[in-house]
């Protein structure tokens, strides 16, 4: 779990947090979930050539955080092929069981060109040891 404090620079006028932040969030989960088990995207693009970019993404927004909230983000894997890795992503507040936003993000593996290449297989080994 990703512990998120909401500031104001967060939020909507409203005091509620702005939708598109959301996917800032789930980027800082994906980045420490590969983080944790020895993956970094730096290592990525300048030893293999390779970045991650965001192909899909859906989110289902149930209820709003607000300012100062402190929400907890849980990120996992879902599935891994040649060039696409699928996270899914659940934020709720601390001490609560309720979701407040859930989404599915597809990224997949291009090269430096822009052009889709295949997920190396040391990294493919490490998230599959993790994911099964």
């Amino acid at each position: 779990m990703l512990p998120i404090r909401i500031y104001y620079e967060d939020t909507d006028c409203g005091g509620v947090v702005y939708y598109a932040n959301y996917l800032r969030y789930f980027e800082r989960g994906r980045t420490e979930f590969l983080r944790d088990r020895g993956i970094s995207l730096t290592d990525c693009h300048d030893d293999k050539g390779i970045v991650f970019v965001v192909a899909k993404a859906e989110i289902e927004y149930l209820s709003p955080g607000r300012h100062n909230d402190l929400l907890l983000l849980d990120t996992q894997l879902t599935d891994i092929s040649g060039v696409k890795i699928t996270f899914s992503h659940t934020i709720r507040r601390e001490g609560s069981e309720k979701e407040l936003v859930r989404g599915i993000v597809t990224l997949a593996s291009v090269n430096k060109e822009g052009r889709p290449v295949r997920i190396p297989e040391d990294i493919k080994a490490r998230l599959k040891m993790i994911h099964s």
